[in-house]
């Protein structure tokens, strides 16, 4: 699947953000992960829990059924599963074998997320989950807000792709947090193991519009923006504004926020879209949560159209990569190696699809 090898779609051993914390009650949340139902809630003992969304019988959507204390009872036959995938109760029946049982997944509330992993749960370790202090999710002064759960009909990795390119904001959102310098200003870059990240460390530069909009009158400041990707699939960006050189406030802070999105695969051609926002100024963090609303909604229109593009234009398109594209390959790169270490050792590697030949001059 585009952009990466045939037959390959998403690693499965890998936590992603399934929910918002808050979302989680006695309500079941249906949502579809890697392509597979599941069902979240909380038991009566407040733990959060995952399992699989469909009832093994006639496959009836368990997330359109009840809760019973900690028991889901299919609204179609009233079978009864327990959080642990085991059924329960078969009424039409007095056994209920050992055998019959629906999956479960780990489940880990980390900050204001609920992740979750799809695949092995023996790999499912709590440690590969993103610092929280070091992406400034908590801290001293920090207000941290979940802010909206987007529905994208386009594939997981157009998302990736935009947060990893960051130049998209010097014009797709120009009109309100971008400028050229967005663009022009070079990256620094950053890898290791299960991470991806660039900056851009802009000097004397142009005020976006949202300084205006939020009552700042100033025409130019130094600004950091830049993005964390921790594989494989949350995002934590860093925008950081101060005033310039020769300006009487020189070095003070103008703002600070960083910028959380969990891109969770739904199907080969959907996805999910966790946005969250954090910073020292509460009030900022609320205004923020209406002026955003677009920009984000910007991002999932430029998703949306280029998966129609795909679906015009086929499965394998030619890219003519520019500079800009080092980072977003090397992340397409990255999960590519995950997915590809995932595989059966036995079965046959496709082969690469990344037109390395064309990074050839931006290695």
């Amino acid at each position: 699947m585009y952009p990466f090898t045939e037959g390959s779609f998403a690693v499965k051993n890998g936590w992603y953000v399934a929910a918002f914390t808050h979302e989680l009650g006695r309500e079941l949340l249906p949502r579809t992960i890697l392509n597979e139902p599941v069902v979240l809630y909380r038991k009566e003992d407040g733990t959060a829990v995952a399992v699989g969304g469909r009832c093994p019988h006639r496959h009836f959507p368990l997330g359109a059924s009840c809760l019973k204390n900690d028991t889901i009872v299919c609204g179609y036959h009233g079978i009864a599963f327990d959080a642990d995938g085991q059924c329960v109760n078969i009424p039409s029946q007095t056994h209920t074998p050992k055998t019959y049982r629906i999956p479960t997944y780990p489940l880990v509330e980390h900050g204001i997320w609920a992740w979750i992993w799809m695949g092995d749960p023996e790999k499912a370790d709590p440690a590969l989950l993103p610092d929280l202090t070091e992406i400034g999710a908590e801290g001293e002064g920090i207000h941290l807000k979940p802010m909206y759960v987007e529905h994208v009909n386009g594939r997981y990795q157009l998302l990736n792709d935009n947060l990893l390119d960051l130049s998209h904001i010097a014009v797709l959102h120009g009109t309100s947090i971008g400028t050229m310098d967005n663009a022009s200003v070079p990256e620094e870059y950053e890898r290791r193991p299960g991470y991806v990240g660039s900056k851009r460390v802009m000097r004397n530069v142009s005020a976006p519009e949202v300084y205006r909009a939020v009552g700042v009158d100033v025409e130019t400041i130094d600004r950091t923006s830049g993005m964390s990707f921790y594989l494989p699939g949350f995002h934590a960006g860093i925008d950081e504004s101060t005033y310039p050189a020769g300006h009487p406030r020189e070095g003070e802070y103008i703002a600070w926020s960083r910028i959380f999105h969990g891109i969770t695969p739904e199907t080969y051609h959907t996805a999910h879209y966790f946005f969250a926002l954090a910073g020292t100024d509460p009030q900022a963090v609320a205004f923020m949560e209406d002026y955003l609303k677009p920009v984000v909604g910007e991002d999932k229109f430029a998703t949306e159209e280029i998966e129609k593009m795909l679906r015009i234009i086929g499965e394998n398109p030619n890219e003519l990569l520019i500079k800009s594209d080092r980072n977003a390959v090397e992340g397409r790169r990255a999960l590519q190696a995950m997915i590809d270490a995932e595989r059966d050792l036995d079965a046959p590697v496709p082969q690469a699809s990344l037109h390395d030949k064309d990074m050839a001059s931006l290695d």
